[in-house]
């Protein structure tokens, strides 16, 4: 582990935040990111596909100020983590399991830093779907809560079908590392205008995401590669079927959301017996970057349900 570039202007989080490079299991290196905070306890943010550390900067704030740690991370193929094609707009990744050897790596380093306990963790878009996997084994956490998880992918019916078949046949040939239908290699934020945009009503953090990623060229992804897509809709299925950890469980969706499945939400909830489900009407994609009545609320319910985790 040794020292990695951190971007404090742009991340706008409480001082004393640091990155560490981290060096998985299977060989592949990752970003760690901690801001750290009192002694409540710790959160770990799962974050989605095309992010990184410095987005949550403004979130750390939050975090902190409410006597917690937080911890988060760049995954494999994304930030400055490595990038695993040679065209590294590509988001990829071999199999969707090997995102669990960078949540074993972020937990050593987060426990060789000291960071205390109780642990918990918020799995927003992709990282829903990585934090819901990681539940349903041996975890240290003791509550989860999520924005937007990504159970299931909205896609029209056309596409739904290309994408259970493509990758497959692209993997004979070969070529599965290559786009998905109708991806490229441009970064949504810098292909997007505001008005319109999947993520968020708010004005303000529209333009700090796009201030980040104009600024940080490490900072920008494109579209998934066809195995990434396919890898993705097989896992998301087996989740949506799984059983359902017994511990302190709340998730936010938007009623706007087009990203990610609001029935493979539904169905995920409505077979977690300990688990709630809130719809914000009018919000996004992005719970932690709309507006700012919708993204405290939301916090509030997280701390909530992690307090509730505290007395049962």
């Amino acid at each position: 582990m040794s020292s990695a570039p951190f971007y404090e202007d742009l991340a706008q989080g409480p001082p004393g935040g640091e990155t560490a490079w981290i060096k998985t299991s299977d060989g592949v290196r990752i970003r760690g990111g901690h801001w750290p905070g009192g002694t409540a306890g710790t959160l770990f943010i799962f974050n989605g596909r095309t992010e990184f550390i410095e987005k949550y900067g403004r979130t750390a704030r939050e975090v902190v100020a409410r006597d917690h740690h937080l911890v988060t991370l760049d995954w494999r193929g994304q930030g400055l983590a490595d990038r695993l094609l040679d065209e590294p707009n590509i988001g990829h990744v071999g199999h969707f399991s090997d995102y669990q050897h960078d949540v074993r790596a972020i937990l050593d380093w987060a426990r060789a830093r000291g960071v205390p306990e109780p642990y918990y963790v918020l799995g927003h878009s992709m990282g829903g779907a990585i934090a819901l996997r990681t539940l349903i084994g041996e975890h240290p956490f003791a509550a989860a809560v999520f924005s937007g998880p990504m159970w299931g992918i909205e896609l029209n019916p056309v596409l739904s079908i290309l994408a259970r078949a493509l990758p497959k046949i692209a993997g004979w040939f070969g070529q599965a590392h290559r786009f998905a239908p109708g991806a490229s290699p441009a970064s949504y934020m810098m292909k997007t205008e505001f008005e319109g945009n999947l993520l968020t009503k708010d004005r303000e953090s529209w333009d700090n995401l796009v201030a980040q990623v104009t600024a940080v060229e490490g900072f920008r992804l494109g579209g998934p590669s066809l195995n990434w897509l396919g890898d993705a809709m097989r896992e998301t299925r087996e989740l949506v079927a799984a059983p359902k950890p017994d511990l302190p469980v709340h998730t936010t969706v938007g009623s706007d959301e087009r990203i990610v499945s609001i029935p493979a939400i539904r169905d995920v909830m409505a077979n977690w017996p300990s688990g709630t489900l809130s719809v914000v009407p009018g919000a996004e994609h992005e719970i932690l970057q709309e507006i700012p009545d919708v993204r405290q609320a939301y916090l509030d319910r997280c701390f909530e349900t992690f307090a509730a985790s505290q007395t049962t």
